[in-house]
């Protein structure tokens, strides 16, 4: 494990809303989910960065004095750093210096389990390294392994810039082909009337884990950022008798950066092609609304913030009294407060989504003729059969079916439909 020294900058240019407290706590969770034992967190407040070194010599000489007292072998800054920063940081300090994005992509790197999963991480990978070989030349090894330097696909380091354009004109390719896939994907569903949920919220949310109570998914969980990263889809069937695909994905992230959205977008693009979002809130966090914001400043950048979407209270069982939620609920339009965890109140979910489909769904009673038993089939998984009775004349159906399986029907010669 790489002992860490990490460095907080607030300048006096921005404008957020969260604390410097705040900030400096999410990046040591960053920083222990990448397997560093964060041995010091440095508060700089400044009133813009210096070209050369992002921070004041001084505070740097500092620094570089401070790894070696703690015997701490890396740096790691709040911010990003430009190339030419990042150089004169690591020849001051002595030690490997590392920015957000470069901890964020190593998570990424770590959690990576799927080819287009690995893609993704390796196109942000080099269009980050891209711009900033100005000045290292082609040899790169001195950057050595550990957080920020691990990644899948090509390991060498002495690439050059030929060679990375090179390599990400093949990763887009491929990613070019995941994508089609996902469409031809998603076409079936809409041709089989499945409409789709996509779950969404601030990374460890609680939403793999809602994701497994309402699924059995046997998604991986952990109390820990962007332990999902790559899609996952499965079938729920809703208590009216409609299936539905219900999807996670990457959670969100405050100032995610925007070419990890880009890069990510193939896969991001489920959430704005989705019917329904379920935005997953945890309650038991200090700062959720600074959490809300920032989700629906990435929905915005995805063009989907103003989707369909219902609000999921999660983790209520960390509440020590209902007080809080109460307020809370106050806060939001409907909200449905959950334990994922603990699978309380899940029916009351299934319900409002059950709500949010019900326009979708027509109730039918039909006869349809013996020899078209792959109806029946279709009726049983996309809908609900209340009543089936096998008749001389053919096969009389009570069902509550979606209407675009309904459209179909219409102009089907074996089918009768009675009301």
């Amino acid at each position: 494990m790489e002992r860490a020294i990490l460095v907080t900058v607030r300048l006096d240019s921005e404008k957020e809303a969260w604390r410097l407290e705040d900030i400096a706590c999410e990046m040591e969770e960053l920083s222990a989910t990448s397997k560093a034992e964060v041995v010091d967190n440095i508060i700089c407040l400044r009133d813009k960065p210096t070209a050369n070194l992002f921070i004041g010599r001084g505070k740097a000489q500092e620094i570089g004095l401070l790894c070696q007292e703690l015997d701490a072998g890396t740096v790691i800054f709040s911010h990003d750093l430009s190339g030419t920063q990042q150089r004169n940081l690591e020849e001051l300090i002595e030690r490997k210096v590392i920015d957000r994005t470069q901890l964020i992509l190593d998570i990424f790197a770590r959690h990576a389990r799927t080819p287009e999963g690995k893609t993704q991480v390796e196109l942000a990978q080099l269009q980050y390294l891209l711009p900033r070989l100005v000045g290292k030349g082609i040899m790169l090894s001195r950057l050595g392994g550990g957080i920020g330097t691990r990644g899948p696909g090509e390991q060498k380091l002495e690439v050059d810039r030929r060679r990375i354009r090179k390599r990400i004109a093949k990763l887009e390719r491929d990613l070019k082909h995941f994508c089609l896939h996902r469409q031809t994907l998603r076409k079936k569903r809409e041709e089989n009337a499945m409409p789709t949920v996509a779950l969404v919220g601030y990374t460890n949310a609680g939403k793999s884990t809602l994701l497994n109570a309402l699924t059995s998914a046997g998604q991986t969980v952990s109390d820990s950022l962007f332990t999902t990263l790559d899609p996952l889809y499965k079938n729920l069937r809703l208590p009216g008798g409609e299936n539905i695909v219900i999807s996670d994905t990457v959670g969100f992230l405050n100032n995610l950066p925007h070419h990890l959205i880009e890069a990510f977008k193939a896969t991001l693009e489920e959430v704005a092609q989705a019917d329904l979002l379920i935005h997953v809130i945890d309650v038991s966090s200090p700062i959720l609304a600074e959490y809300k914001k920032a989700v629906f400043t990435v929905l915005k950048e995805l063009q989907a913030e103003d989707k369909p979407m219902l609000t999921v209270l999660n983790k209520i069982d960390l509440l020590e009294d209902d007080t809080l939620l109460n307020h809370l609920k106050e806060d939001f339009i409907q909200p449905v407060a959950i334990s994922a965890k603990l699978k309380k109140n899940l029916d009351s979910l299934l319900e409002k989504i059950q709500g949010h489909f019900s326009d979708r769904m027509v109730d039918l009673e039909m006869i349809i003729s013996p020899k078209r038993m792959d109806l029946v089939d279709l009726f049983y998984r996309q809908g609900r059969v209340r009543d089936i009775q096998y008749q001389d004349n053919g096969i009389k159906i009570k069902a509550n079916l979606p209407k675009i399986i309904y459209q179909k029907l219409m102009y089907t010669n074996e089918i009768k439909i009675i009301n």
